[in-house]
């Protein structure tokens, strides 16, 4: 049944990645450009990037890649450098066109060795994160993972590295609300943002510098994770390496469904940003546990499954290892329901069991929290304890004021308590637990993967991207033709070049699989 699932959702999938390889997006020429070395804005806050790829979709589109009329106009005009030509641009200044034969190549050689030099710099900072995990060590349980979002770079400074010193391994920087639906990067530091923190390279260059200093301290590496979603997903993945990110919140559908971003921008954009991650050695994680705070954790637990192979398959194709898959699930079913914890157990050792080499990642529970702090505490300590006895490798930290406040930094200091009380008692217990053959848990897990293998079977006559329209996924409907950012997608032309992506899927991963495994 595993292996039929597992067929069931490449054939769902591969249209998709067919559409992907045949379409490009303003995102991903946007990122290419990042990869060369273009970075900065205008006075007004708007990238370069950004003033280039308009400038050349306005003029010659996109459906040839910005490659061939950047770099023939670096060659043939007075720009020095992509800044002074995103800059000649923005002012009119410049007219591009598709050139031609020998000044085709010309152009592409240039841009090649331009990207290549950015992805050297990503490879760079790969083997520095082993070399320092090799220096000052990492957990041998799972990866205790927290929380910070204050909107204010600084303060998010100083609470993550409270948080590594009060045992946090992994330190997640929420996104300010409604920077995935901003068809831009903003620039340099912030120090003001709604229920998070901008993404920039500067506010990950901030971050990881304040964790390697913490770590070098501790002697024991701690982890930064942010967002490659939204309509600037692959802009971020670039990013993300060249600052050494270590984990990316990327999951395939997170965008469609709960930010209504056209599908198809997304899944292009989707494709580009994991072969960037894949190349930088970053960690995804992926978006299961969403459904389950918009769809009942009982009746919604087969889409989990579903889309766990769905993004296995994408992460796969786009040269992603088992070692870099933090596939999603969550910890959601309704704590009233009778035999809910063993219940929970069931969805977590099906997780487990279909994708052993994974570093699953944990969601605690916050569709349940009411605001009791006592009976939240409570939930916690038992979705920790399903951590354990089913050797998650990824594990959020839950709050117990879930619902009622930002959490404080000394509640975060009680749910590491917590995280640590559960798991020093447990210890190995994942060696000894071994459900009954035939009993409730064995039961449940059978039936939540027929279930899922029922659902891929109806995506095999219909397509995902019908499936997606008809709310399958978190009861959510996204139209293939709808949403945000669907005029930014081009269908390549005959002649595209983006020397990035032919780079990425024409060169060998720097390191054997298994060494960047958190």
């Amino acid at each position: 049944m595993v292996r039929r699932a597992r067929e069931l959702a490449v054939r769902a999938g591969r249209p998709v990645v067919d559409l992907a390889r045949s379409h490009t997006t303003v995102a991903v020429e946007r990122a290419a450009l990042r990869l060369a070395g273009l970075s900065g804005a205008d006075a007004e806050g708007i990238p370069w990037a950004n003033r280039l790829v308009d400038a050349v979709r306005d003029q010659v589109g996109l459906e040839h890649g910005v490659a061939l009329p950047v770099w023939h106009a670096l060659r043939t005009g007075p720009s020095r450098d992509l800044t002074e030509l995103a800059a000649r641009a923005t002012a009119r200044d410049v007219s591009f066109r598709l050139p031609e034969g020998a000044a085709a190549e010309h152009a592409v050689r240039d841009a090649r060795h331009a990207m290549a030099g950015g992805l050297a710099v990503i490879d760079g900072r790969r083997r520095e994160r082993r070399r320092l995990i090799g220096e000052w060590g990492e957990p041998r349980g799972p990866l205790v993972y927290l929380i910070v979002a204050t909107g204010d770079i600084h303060e998010d400074v100083r609470q993550a590295v409270a948080a590594a010193r009060g045992g946090a391994d992994v330190i997640a920087v929420i996104r300010s609300t409604g920077q995935s639906l901003l068809d831009y990067v903003p620039h340099g530091a912030t120090r003001e943002g709604y229920a998070g923190t901008y993404a920039t390279q500067e506010n990950f260059r901030l971050m990881r510098a304040a964790l390697d200093e913490v770590s070098s301290q501790l002697g024991r590496y701690v982890r930064l994770t942010n967002y490659a979603s939204g309509l600037c997903m692959p802009e971020i993945a670039v990013l993300a390496g060249l600052e050494r990110l270590d984990m990316m919140l990327n999951d395939s559908m997170y965008g469609i469904l709960f930010r209504d971003i056209n599908p198809l921008r997304t899944f292009v954009d989707q494709r580009f940003s994991r072969q960037l991650h894949a190349r930088a050695g970053i960690v995804i994680n992926t978006g299961e546990d969403n459904y389950l705070t918009t769809a009942d954790a009982m009746q919604a637990a087969h889409t989990v499954t579903a889309s766990q192979l769905l993004n296995e398959y994408f992460g796969k194709e786009a040269g992603l290892t088992d070692a870099q898959l933090g596939l999603g699930h969550a910890f959601e079913i309704d704590p009233d329901l009778p035999d809910s914890f063993r219940m929970e157990l069931a969805h977590a050792l099906l997780a487990r069991e279909l994708f052993p080499d994974a570093p699953l990642k944990w969601m605690p529970p916050t569709r349940h929290m009411t605001g009791d702090v006592f009976r939240g505490y409570l939930l916690n300590g038992f979705f920790n304890l399903a951590g354990a006895l089913t050797r998650q490798n990824i594990l959020l930290v839950g709050m117990m004021t879930e619902a009622v406040v930002t959490p404080f930094l000394s509640d975060r200091d009680l749910a590491l308590q917590n995280v640590r009380y559960v798991m020093d008692a447990a210890g190995a217990l994942e060696e000894d637990f071994r459900p009954a053959p035939g009993g409730v848990i064995a039961r449940r897990a059978d039936t939540v993967l027929r279930e899922a293998v029922d659902l891929l079977e109806g995506l095999d006559g219909r397509g995902l991207l019908d499936a997606i329209a008809a709310g399958t996924f978190g009861g959510m409907r996204r139209p293939a033709d709808g949403g945000r950012g669907r005029d930014g997608v081009a269908e390549r032309a005959p002649g595209y070049r983006n020397p990035a992506i032919e780079l990425l899927e024409g060169s060998p991963d720097p390191g054997p699989e298994g060494e960047d495994r958190p």
